[in-house]
């Protein structure tokens, strides 16, 4: 019965590596999206389309049941899978909820990625800069050291272009479409990991009113922003392994 986790952006799976010490269970499995941390396919795009099916995919080939976990925009695919898919998972926990309200606005940098020339530049300048440069990028960011290098080292072209595919096929309204279905998460236990501190995800009330819709619990994390499981993975664990143990 494991737990799989699914990253975001820009990141690889080396985020984990602090939730996963802090955990208390081992059955746990670390999904890299493609380009994330893994190649992407030949004719590979980067829609959100292509990253719910190539999750439900993966979650086909593992033996259930599954607890499913998602961060950033691995919550994405995470809520657009849940949505069409419930049935692959036992239960699921994000902590991006906010993206699916009606009110979202994206945040600066993915606007600019949304954005024609401005995104390219600014893909191509995180990709050619120093990895110690990102890297303490990163850990002023609140990740842990050895996290935060290893994340920058994943950083390629490959990555670069999946950002633009992936966030130029999400401008609004596309979430705020996906979020007229969020109510079909409820088939499923879920958990909203509400970080006081993450301001990329949209507001509390915006998390709270999208949560409530889809039947979610709310464990709210004090003092941590986006990258929680890197800051406080212990108070993390906690709040996973309390969701979890509610569920049998």
């Amino acid at each position: 019965m494991p737990a799989v986790f699914v990253h975001g952006n820009p990141e690889t799976a080396a985020i984990w590596g602090p939730l996963f010490r802090a955990l208390e269970r081992n059955d746990v499995v670390a999904l890299s999206p493609p380009g994330f941390g893994a190649p992407a396919p030949d004719g590979w795009t980067a829609t959100r389309r292509e990253y719910v099916d190539w999750l439900g995919a993966e979650l086909s080939a593992i033996e259930g049941p599954i607890d499913l976990v998602g961060h950033d925009w691995g919550s994405g695919h995470v809520m657009g899978l849940v949505i069409e898919q419930p049935d692959l998972v036992q239960s699921w926990c994000v902590d991006a909820v906010g993206l699916l309200h009606p009110d979202y606005v994206w945040h600066d940098r993915a606007l600019v990625w949304q954005t024609p020339g401005d995104g390219e530049d600014d893909v191509a300048a995180m990709v050619a800069a120093p990895t110690a440069d990102m890297a303490e990028l990163y850990g002023a960011l609140g990740m842990d050291g050895d996290v935060a290098l290893a994340v920058a080292n994943g950083i390629n072209e490959d990555m670069g272009a999946c950002v633009l595919g992936l966030y130029r096929d999400a401008a609004q309204p596309a979430l705020a479409e996906l979020g007229k279905r969020a109510q079909a998460m409820s088939a499923r236990p879920g958990l909203m990991i509400n970080a006081e501190n993450d301001h990329y995800v949209g507001t509390d009330e915006q998390a709270r009113a999208v949560a409530d819709i889809a039947g979610a619990t709310v464990t709210d994390l004090a003092g941590v922003g986006h990258w929680w499981m890197c800051e406080d993975p212990t108070a993390g664990a906690a709040a996973l392994e309390a969701f979890w143990g509610s569920l049998s």
